[in-house]
């Protein structure tokens, strides 16, 4: 193998002589010319691959070859350009030209890693629109998944470019344990904040998306973004509200949006002289309630007369919505309420308001004169 490559450096050194060019001259740009084509050749390749497995349901064929694109390209012109390089300065013993290896190793580890965390962001999105075989997948657990996965992929390529370079792991992991208890202590907040996100993801007691509110202190809106350090909701009049996630640790949360039913429950009253109607009015009405297709039948159902207000006889509704969607929902009890309404006409009857009535003892007798 000495031989010829002794043999080819002894052509090359011969055919640069003919033109006035020395051997190394000739390497260098024989190198960089098919550095060059070999990474033209190589993103037309990757292209058309990727053209080829975007008609494809997979999810991870396409964005491997998508996400490599870039960085091979940029991987196999950075190598050549580094042959060139220690090509040239092997004949010019300049001290610069030193610096190619560790920055060639750290270019590497650079690409290396920006191709998985453009691999991770690929999948990542392609799993939120729902390109994925098995459906969409929850948005906070996705989310959740692709910034751990982004966060070691980063932190490796750090720890291994600095043992490229010539630096103690073994230090640096040692200053980071020292170092952690101080850095804990300033950072108390940021660090409460991180592991308060940890617990929203783990827990789930919400995601990106869902309507939420808390009865302890004025938070109530939809999710619309999860960090690590703030929570973002949108308020129902629109407006943006950044909530720490280390609250969540010792905030009570409720989560409308993952009720099953929709409950309506009214109390209405009609005259006191209609008493000898209302268990007919009673009646027909949960036989509508019961036959009504909005109504969830497998859910309590109750129509009974309540109390004897102070100008009504009282009695209540209380029942399920199949829906839980809150427009939906207003639409169901707005007709049902006019229904009843008209049931309590139809029977002559009328729902009562406020009333009073004075009842005089007689005629009052004016004293007489004297």
């Amino acid at each position: 193998m000495d031989a010829i490559n002794d043999r080819i450096a002894a052509s090359m050194a011969g055919f640069g002589a003919g033109f006035g060019l020395e051997g190394w001259m000739i390497e260098v740009f024989l190198t960089v010319f098919f550095t060059l084509l070999a990474a033209a050749f190589l993103k037309r390749f990757l292209s058309r691959l990727r053209r080829q497995f975007e008609k494809t349901s997979n999810p991870y064929d396409d964005a491997l070859v998508a996400s490599a694109e870039r960085p091979m390209v940029w991987l196999v012109t950075l190598l050549g350009l580094c042959q060139a390089a220690e090509a040239a300065g092997a004949q010019a013993q300049v001290e610069l030209f030193e610096l190619v290896g560790p920055l060639r190793t750290l270019a590497v580890v650079s690409l290396v890693a920006l191709w998985g965390v453009r691999f991770v962001q690929q999948v990542e999105a392609r799993f939120l629109a729902g390109d994925a075989e098995d459906g969409p997948i929850d948005a906070t657990t996705a989310t959740a998944v692709g910034k751990l996965l982004r966060m070691s992929i980063i932190i490796t390529a750090v720890l291994t470019a600095a043992q490229s370079l010539g630096f103690s792991i073994a230090g640096i992991l040692a200053f980071g344990g020292v170092g952690g208890i101080a850095v804990g202590f300033a950072a108390r907040d940021l660090l409460a904040n991180f592991f308060g996100a940890l617990m929203v993801f783990l827990d789930r007691p919400f995601s990106v998306g869902d309507w939420i509110r808390s009865p302890d202190q004025e938070i109530e809106g939809t999710v619309e973004h999860i960090g690590w350090r703030l929570t973002r909701i949108r308020t129902f009049d629109q407006r943006p509200l950044y909530v720490p996630n280390a609250t969540f640790m010792s905030l009570t949360v409720e989560n409308p949006s993952r009720m099953n039913n929709r409950r309506i429950y009214e109390t209405i009253g009609v005259r006191y002289d209609d008493v000898a109607v209302l268990p007919a009015i009673l009646e027909d009405i949960r036989t509508y309630l019961a036959g009504h297709e909005a109504i969830d039948h497998g859910r309590t159902l109750m129509v009974n007369f309540n109390a004897f207000g102070a100008s009504s006889l009282d009695f209540f509704i209380y029942t399920f919505t199949r829906t839980t969607v809150w427009t939906e929902y207003h639409a169901i009890k707005e007709a049902i309420l006019l229904d009843i309404a008209a049931i309590i006409d139809r029977h002559g009857a009328e729902i009562a308001f406020p009333t009073r009535t004075l009842h005089l003892a007689g005629p009052v007798q004016a004293e007489p004169s004297p």
